[in-house]
C-alpha cells in the first residue's frame, strides 16, 4: 500500500470519551452512554416487562377461571393455587431471565437499550461473559428492587418505624452512584466489570457484502487488491469478526489505523498507510465469508484461541 492516509474531520472531545483496549493490545475509541440515555433505556425495558407480566397474568387468569369453572371445591382450590404458583415463577423469570438472555445475545443489549443505541461491553475489552452479566443483574436487586420493596411495605407503619427512611436512603445512594465516578457506573458495572457504551446504528456499506468488492478485495482508492489465505483468514474468529464489524461502523481512522497494524503483524505483511479501510473491509467480508461457510459445514471458530469444533 502506499500514499498518505485521508485526512478526517476531527469530532470535538467529550467527557464521555473513551479508550478499550482489546486483549490483542488494540486501542479502539469509544463513547460512554450518558446517564439520561441509559435511565430511559431502563424505563423501556421495565415497560416491557410490566406489560409482559399483565398479558402472562390475564391469560393465567383466564385458566383459572376455567379451571375453577371445572372443578368445584378442592379440586377447584388446588387448581387457584397451581395457577398462583405458576404465577410467582413467571414473574421470576421475567425478572432476571429478560436482561440474562438478551445481554448475553451477540448484540449485548437489552431491547431499551438497543432502541437507545447503547450496549454492554467488558471493560477489560475481552468477552462479556455469563459472569458479568449475572453479577451486573443481580446487583440489580440490592440497587433497586429490594429498597423500593422496602418502602412499599412501609407506607402504612405509624411513623415509628424507620425502614420506610433508610430505604429511601439506601434507594437514593445507588441511584445517584453513576454521578459520582467519572464512567458513570452503577454498582453493578462496578462489580462486574463493565461499562455501557455508545452502540452506533450505522449500517455497514455494500462493500462489505460478500458480492461486493470488499470479498474481492480490491481498493477503489489505491487500486490494491487484498486477497487473503485460508490460513491467513483461520487465525482469527467470531469474536474478532465482532469487533472488526465495531471498528468499520465507528469509521474512526486512528482505531483502523491500529487494528490493521495488529492483523498485519499477525500475517506477516507490510501494513502501509493510507489504505486503511478498504483492508479491513476485504479482511472483514472474507473472514465472514470462511466462518459462514464453517459454520455450513459444521465448524465453529469463537475465537481465535479456541479449534473449531
Amino acid at each position: 500500500m502506499s500514499g498518505a492516509a485521508l485526512p478526517r474531520p476531527v469530532k470535538p472531545r467529550s467527557d464521555r470519551n473513551r479508550v478499550l483496549i482489546t486483549p490483542e493490545g488494540i486501542a479502539l475509541p469509544i463513547v460512554l452512554a450518558s446517564r439520561s440515555t441509559r435511565f430511559g433505556a431502563l424505563l423501556i425495558d421495565l415497560t416491557i416487562m410490566a406489560l409482559g407480566i399483565i398479558i402472562g397474568s390475564v391469560v393465567l387468569l383466564l385458566i383459572g377461571v376455567q379451571l375453577f369453572g371445572k372443578n368445584g371445591g378442592g379440586a377447584g382450590k388446588e387448581a387457584g393455587q397451581f395457577v398462583a404458583i405458576v404465577w410467582l415463577i413467571a414473574v421470576w423469570l421475567t425478572r432476571y431471565a429478560y436482561f440474562l438472555f438478551f445481554e448475553l445475545g451477540p448484540r449485548g443489549a437489552t431491547p431499551g437499550k438497543r432502541m437507545t443505541g447503547i450496549r454492554i461491553a467488558a471493560r477489560s475489552g475481552g468477552r462479556l461473559t455469563a459472569e458479568m452479566v449475572l453479577a451486573r443483574n443481580l446487583l440489580r436487586d440490592i440497587e433497586v428492587f429490594l429498597p423500593l420493596q422496602l418502602l412499599i411495605g412501609a407506607q402504612g407503619d405509624d411513623g415509628t418505624d424507620y425502614t420506610g427512611l433508610v430505604a429511601g436512603v439506601w434507594f437514593l445512594l445507588f441511584a445517584l452512584f453513576p454521578l459520582f465516578n467519572r464512567d458513570r457506573l452503577r454498582a453493578g458495572d462496578l462489580i462486574a466489570g463493565t461499562w455501557v457504551i455508545e452502540a452506533p446504528k450505522r449500517k455497514l456499506e455494500a462493500a462489505l457484502s460478500t458480492s461486493g468488492t470488499a470479498l474481492r478485495g480490491s481498493s477503489s482508492a489505491t487500486g490494491a487488491v487484498y486477497r487473503f489465505s485460508d490460513a491467513e483468514l483461520a487465525v482469527y474468529g467470531e469474536f474478532e469478526l465482532q469487533t472488526l464489524e465495531r471498528v468499520l461502523r465507528e469509521d474512526r481512522h486512528e482505531a483502523m489505523v491500529a487494528v490493521q497494524d495488529a492483523i498485519c503483524r499477525k500475517l506477516g505483511w507490510n501494513p502501509g498507510a493510507g489504505d486503511e479501510r478498504a483492508f479491513l473491509e476485504a479482511y472483514y467480508t472474507q473472514l465472514r465469508a470462511r466462518l459462514e461457510s464453517g459454520m455450513r459445514m459444521g465448524k465453529r471458530k469463537a475465537d481465535k484461541f479456541t479449534g473449531t469444533t
